[in-house]
């Protein structure tokens, strides 16, 4: 249990909030126009996976079967059916006192087909309505430009991220967003967890390693992740002319990793799996390929192609701060051989025989938290926000009907004390706190829907049966308190 070491106390202004993303809540996959994205091909698999590897294959195969087929259970494709209930989910975000809501715009939505001239009006209304229902109530939207949704028609046509031309359809999306809602937001990200390519690339980067018989596929993903980078850093730019006063970050998965042993191999090792973590939001913070990420892939005899102007890019189009999930902690080892492994977010690591395991097999560590705040600030030296945090559970109803879930109350608790030490004793910059799936949705991981970690518990269960009604849970009241009394009533 961590205890603050200092009085709890947050910037006036601090920004409050709760997180989302379009393919796990939106549903409505095929209305108003809109394209198939990879989230509308993801089938729903039972069971605990804790093999990354396998939770996240896909091949040619399924995806065919994906845009053929009508009779599989694919979650993401009625998620939480907020494209029909935003209004109510935005007032019950209201109630609890957002300050901010992050949340994606569906690219397929607004471009069915990114290479269509013109944008979807039907999309660009739906969002529209959306930002204009968060000002009614003075919430500030956070939008992420690109959250693990990548058209469908990339993929089939330019093999995902791996194709150039998805750079140019990428900035003529962004720009198109900047023009029809920059007048309503402020805050924005360019792509979700951009680091998580090389881990899972389906999901990333619309990457099946099938297509890839020309090519090694690692070398591909590299390739892949450079057109991310100029994608983004021109996001960057486009967004500060367009938007003066925007302010646009990039967003990591911020892993955190401690020495299984003090062995000197199991340092060194730990410090080589960090580097990992940080390689290309070092690219989007300092505007230049770091030296070892250089070494990385030319050491496995490998090229990534830049094109004439793609370094002047990157400088130009550095963030101007740095979001983050954040969830867990793991160790790591030289040699895993022998050792006991638990799941993560999208990755596996050594288990740590000191901290408590949720459900799932994450490891609360909110002790983690301030440690990888202190890690961030002291690297980057520019404004963090924390947009992901949570914890997932089974949660269920009552007699009495409502959800009584103290565990995610202790977890918020302990993760706000955290940020307040970060904050007084360490020196940190932070903006804001966005708990991660502040409604209940669909898993990103797991794609279903058993694994909540709402302050609101919605009626729908992994086969899309249910009312749908949306009930407040204990937290719902307990995060209220939070946000009213500014992270100072615990």
């Amino acid at each position: 249990m961590y205890k603050n070491e200092s009085k709890l106390q947050f910037p006036e202004g601090f920004l409050w909030g709760g997180a989302t993303a379009a393919n796990q809540c939106e549903g409505a996959w095929n209305d108003d126009g809109k394209g198939m994205t990879i989230q509308d091909c993801l089938e729903f698999r039972a069971g605990n996976i804790k093999d990354m590897h396998k939770q996240f294959a896909f091949t040619s195969e399924d995806l065919r079967i994906a845009q053929t087929e009508t009779d599989i259970n694919y979650p993401k494709r009625r998620g939480i059916d907020h494209y029909h209930h935003y209004k109510e989910d935005i007032a019950l975000f209201a109630e609890m006192g957002f300050k901010i809501y992050r949340m994606s715009i569906c690219w397929s939505r607004i471009f069915p087909n990114p290479e269509d001239d013109e944008p979807n009006q039907k999309g660009i209304e739906f969002y529209t309505n959306v930002f204009k229902e968060c000002k009614k109530y003075n919430i500030e939207p956070l939008v992420t430009l690109s959250h693990y949704d990548v058209p469908v028609h990339l993929i089939n046509k330019y093999r995902g991220w791996y194709g150039r031309e998805c750079v140019d359809l990428f900035a003529k999306y962004a720009k198109t967003c900047f023009e029809y809602f920059g007048q309503y937001v402020k805050y924005w990200l360019t792509f979700n967890e951009v680091d998580a390519m090389l881990r899972h690339p389906v999901t990333s980067g619309g990457l099946i390693e099938d297509q890839f018989d020309d090519i090694p596929f690692e070398q591909a993903m590299y390739q892949a992740m450079h057109h991310q980078m100029v994608a983004s850093a021109l996001a960057v730019k486009i967004g500060h002319e367009i938007c003066p006063e925007a302010k646009i970050g990039c967003m990591m998965t911020k892993l955190c990793f401690y020495p299984f042993t003090c062995k000197p191999e199991d340092n060194l090792a730990t410090q080589q799996r960090m580097r990992s973590v940080y390689r290309y939001v070092d690219i989007q913070v300092f505007g230049e390929y770091p030296l070892y990420l250089q070494k990385e892939i030319n050491n496995k005899g490998f090229t990534v192609h830049f094109e004439e102007n793609d370094e002047m890019i990157l400088k130009q189009g550095t963030v101007d701060f740095v979001s983050f999930s954040y969830y867990m902690t793991s160790c790591w080892a030289a040699s895993t051989e022998g050792l006991e492994l638990s799941p993560g977010n999208t990755f596996n690591g050594v288990k740590n025989p000191y901290l408590p395991s949720s459900a799932w097999g994450w490891q609360t560590d909110a002790s983690g938290l301030r440690y990888s705040l202190v890690e961030l600030y002291d690297r980057y030296r520019k404004p963090l926000f924390i947009v992901e945090n949570g914890l997932g559970e089974r949660d269920v109803l009552s007699e009495d009907g409502h959800v009584h879930d103290d565990y995610r109350c202790d977890y918020l608790k302990e993760h706000v004390c955290a940020m307040s030490d970060a904050i007084n004793l360490d020196g940190v910059d932070l903006m804001g706190y966005t708990w991660w799936g502040c409604i209940d949705i669909i898993s990103e991981s797991t794609r279903e829907m058993s694994k909540r970690y709402g302050f609101i518990y919605v009626d729908v269960d992994d086969y899309g049966n249910g009312t749908y009604n949306r009930i407040k849970k204990d937290s719902f009241d307990y995060y209220k308190q939070v946000i009213e009394s500014n992270g100072t009533n615990l």
